[in-house]
């Protein structure tokens, strides 16, 4: 296993209240994030998935996993961490409520993936970056077929529209994690 970005840049060591301040503070990254709107001809994305990805890859299976649970659980509990600022109980049981499910799942593969060193390798971290949109996508999917007319529309729903933005963001978590890790090996 390798080290992840958060185990190496903070402090505490792999303490419980470490672990606690960065699922804090990676919920409150992902909540921002799915607040900015990026305008497309057909239906804007946000950057909610690039830090669901992101925040996976930086911490690993586990804490990636438990960050994400911990954003599901703010947002049905009322606080306005979904896009556009929604919440409550009637968005998890709404059409979008699988991909939110799927965020958890997504957050474990990257995480993984970055444990086992992919993170540090430009194709691999791309690669980790679009199985981790896949899995995503399966739960929410199969979550927004229920209120669909058939398989095509649930696509043209809630797929076909995101694949172009989901190669944007697989290469911005791929250089982005480039970068990181370039700064942290120079000063490390």
């Amino acid at each position: 296993m390798h080290t992840t970005l958060a185990q190496r840049v903070t402090p505490l060591g792999n303490s419980t209240l470490r672990n606690i301040l960065l699922a804090v503070a990676g919920s409150l990254v992902i909540a921002v994030a799915a607040q900015v709107t990026v305008p497309l001809p057909v239906v804007p994305i946000t950057l909610q998935t690039l830090a669901v990805l992101a925040v996976g890859a930086a911490y690993g299976a586990r804490l990636g996993a438990a960050t994400l649970a911990l954003y599901a659980v703010e947002g049905a509990a009322g606080l306005p961490v979904f896009a556009q600022f929604k919440a409550g109980p009637a968005v998890i049981a709404g059409p979008t409520g699988g991909y939110i499910l799927g965020f958890i799942l997504a957050a474990a593969l990257v995480g993984y993936l970055a444990e086992k060193g992919w993170d540090r390798s430009l194709p691999k971290m791309f690669l980790a970056a679009m199985l981790g949109a896949v899995v995503l996508y399966v739960p929410g999917l199969v979550w927004l077929h229920q209120f669909a007319n058939g398989w095509a529309q649930t696509l043209e729903w809630g797929l076909t529209p995101f694949l172009l933005g989901d190669l944007v963001k697989a290469a911005l978590a791929a250089l982005g994690f480039q970068a990181a890790w370039g700064l942290v090996d120079r000063k490390g």
